[in-house]
């Protein structure tokens, strides 16, 4: 069996790019996406900063990584209730013994856990309307700090809204303290503190009970390579120190050992997508993304092919979690392997993760009130040169590069997470993650694409609410 993943989308945001002023970037770039804004402004800021030797303060960058876990936190709310968990409220699962509790919690606009992720969701992102004036699309963060610093009320307000969120997580989502849930280190820890019948009531208890018994842990598991560009940036560290609370790298999954990253080592391959030919795989730095649609050919999808060393990798909460450290993670992922339910699993563990993170940033914030959210920057800093910024967006990895020539932008390339899950086969014929992940499903029936459903969507796939399946021949695709 083979299976190919289809991008039938071109928008060209490299594109638009090209022959403009640098700090056009900051304001096209977050309209790539209408929830990642905020992870594509620190991606596009960050490779400013780096071609022109700029540094920002510690509190811009506190407030920058507030902000991006606010972002990745909504996301993964509504990852979770609005579109992963309605898949199992589909009449082929009503004699499933989950089924009424699953429609009780799951089912679109009635069920409790959706309306209520809806709800929380949306006042989380007022944590960046505080310091961005809006959401999203926002423009607020520029070389040299942020436009707005923090002061009493604005901390004041984010802190309400990060508390509700954490009270909602810990009595619903999860059923017990959060402390308590980060301290779980083992799957032996898990799976007996899921026992518990408040933890196993619990919104997460419920799906991953439903999840687990539908065979999801035993699913999808695609490339065994993991790619992490490292969690929130450090205010005030020196280059011999670590840079990100938690450590970027790849895994190789056949050491099983991380290693740390080197961006030089990315390439992007279009042999098998519609974009203008060149041989082999190019670093974003010499590459392009000029369209070239020749339907009727090999080539099938608007999505590049990323690699790193020539391999194919993963990227998601999954990957940032093993290759951050997390224990608990890493002790599923060795007994299991990858899978459908570990990514969902890592999504919610680290929806826990962003609540303790966010509040961090708002208490270093608190006790260096007053100081520069902003250092401005000679005028002859803003020199021609290369830049890359590489973020963790609620996705996975996301990475801008830029070439700067006679003060525009002569090259500029986005690999997203989804480029990266999504990706066709590249110049030597290697299939993409999510291509490899749907090799080897048992599929009774051409017209039941839940299964194949569950893994995609597992995965949090970019622009998820028109991912649907289209059918030619005896030949199925899932078009991003």
């Amino acid at each position: 069996m083979e299976a190919r993943t289809v991008g039938t989308l071109y928008r060209g945001f490299e594109q638009l790019l090209v022959g403009r002023s640098p700090r056009d970037a900051m304001v096209i770039t977050p309209r790539v996406c209408g929830i990642c804004g905020t992870a594509h402004l620190y991606a596009a800021v960050l490779a400013l900063e780096q071609v022109w030797g700029v540094e920002a303060p510690a509190n811009a960058i506190r407030i920058r990584n507030l902000c991006l876990f606010a972002e990745a936190l909504q996301s993964d709310i509504r990852q979770t209730f609005l579109f992963f968990s309605p898949d199992f409220c589909q009449d082929k699962y009503q004699l499933h013994p989950l089924y009424a509790d699953a429609i009780a919690a799951f089912e679109p606009f009635r069920g409790t856990s959706y309306l209520q992720a809806l709800e929380v969701s949306r006042q989380i992102v007022r944590i960046i309307a505080e310091f961005g004036g809006q959401w999203p699309h926002s423009s607020y963060m520029l070389p040299g700090g942020v436009t707005t610093g923090a002061d009493v009320r604005r901390l004041m307000s984010c802190k309400s809204a990060l508390d509700a969120a954490q009270s909602w997580y810990e009595a619903h989502v999860i059923g017990g303290q959060l402390d308590r849930w980060l301290e779980l280190e083992s799957a032996d820890e898990l799976f007996s503190w899921m026992e518990d019948p408040k933890h196993r009531s619990s919104a997460w208890g419920l799906l991953s009970r439903m999840t687990r018994s539908l065979g999801l842990h035993e699913l999808g598991a695609g490339t065994s390579n993991m790619l992490a560009y490292g969690t929130g940036c450090l205010p005030n560290v020196s280059e011999q120190e670590t840079t990100h609370i938690l450590p970027g790298g790849f895994y190789d999954g056949e050491t099983k050992q991380v290693q740390p990253l080197n961006h030089i080592l990315i390439n992007e391959h279009v042999r098998h997508s519609w974009f203008r030919p060149y041989n082999e795989g190019r670093h974003p730095w010499q590459g392009e993304t000029v369209p070239d649609y020749r339907p009727g050919t090999d080539r099938y999808t608007w999505a590049k092919a990323p690699r790193y060393g020539n391999k194919v990798v993963q990227t998601g909460p999954l990957a940032e979690l093993l290759i951050g450290g997390d224990h608990l993670v890493r002790d599923l992922h060795a007994k299991e392997g990858s899978n459908a339910w570990l990514r969902q699993f890592a999504r919610v563990r680290r929806m826990g993760l962003e609540i303790y993170q966010a509040h961090r940033m708002l208490e270093e914030l608190s006790c260096h009130l007053g100081e520069p959210h902003f250092l401005p920057h000679p005028q002859n800093a803003e020199r021609d040169g290369h830049g890359c910024g590489m973020v963790m967006a609620a996705r996975g990895g996301l990475g801008h590069w830029i070439s700067i020539s006679d003060g525009v932008i002569e090259r500029y390339q986005i690999i997203t997470p989804t480029s990266w899950n999504a990706s066709p086969r590249d110049s030597s014929g290697q299939p993409g993650h999510w291509e490899q992940s749907l090799v080897g499903l048992n599929v009774a029936n051409e017209d039941d694409t839940a299964q194949t459903g569950h893994i995609i969507r597992s995965h949090d796939p970019c622009l998820v609410c028109t991912v649907h399946f289209l059918q030619s021949g005896r030949r199925m695709s899932v078009p991003v």
